[in-house]
């Protein structure tokens, strides 16, 4: 069995200093923890993978294509790969699960 505690993964992530930290990874999925703090901007560019996010805790905007919807604290979003994706007008800092299937590049 393979568990992960958020508080944790929080902590791995700010200690290597980056915004992804992608902590599962199996044949058909990757699993990782992604970190916009408020006011700041999404680099994201389209994948070549599906994804689902479940924002864990903060407030944003999200884009996907032409359409979109505020997002918070247990909202579920999907994006199908290859669509142009981006939280935006993030107020509260943002804590998302990221699901990719097949596994990110």
């Amino acid at each position: 069995m393979k568990a992960f505690r958020l508080d944790e993964l929080e902590l791995e992530r700010a200690v290597n200093d980056g915004a992804y930290l992608q902590f599962l990874r199996e044949k058909n999925m990757s699993v990782g923890l992604y970190a916009l703090d408020a006011g700041s901007t999404d680099p994201q560019q389209p994948h070549r993978q599906d994804e689902v996010y479940f924002v864990v805790s903060g407030r944003a905007a999200i884009t996907v294509g032409t359409e979109t919807t505020e997002v918070g604290r247990g909202s579920v979003v999907y994006v199908p790969a290859g669509a142009a994706h981006k939280f935006h007008h993030i107020s509260e800092d943002l804590r998302v699960l990221v699901i990719f299937s097949p596994p990110e590049g």
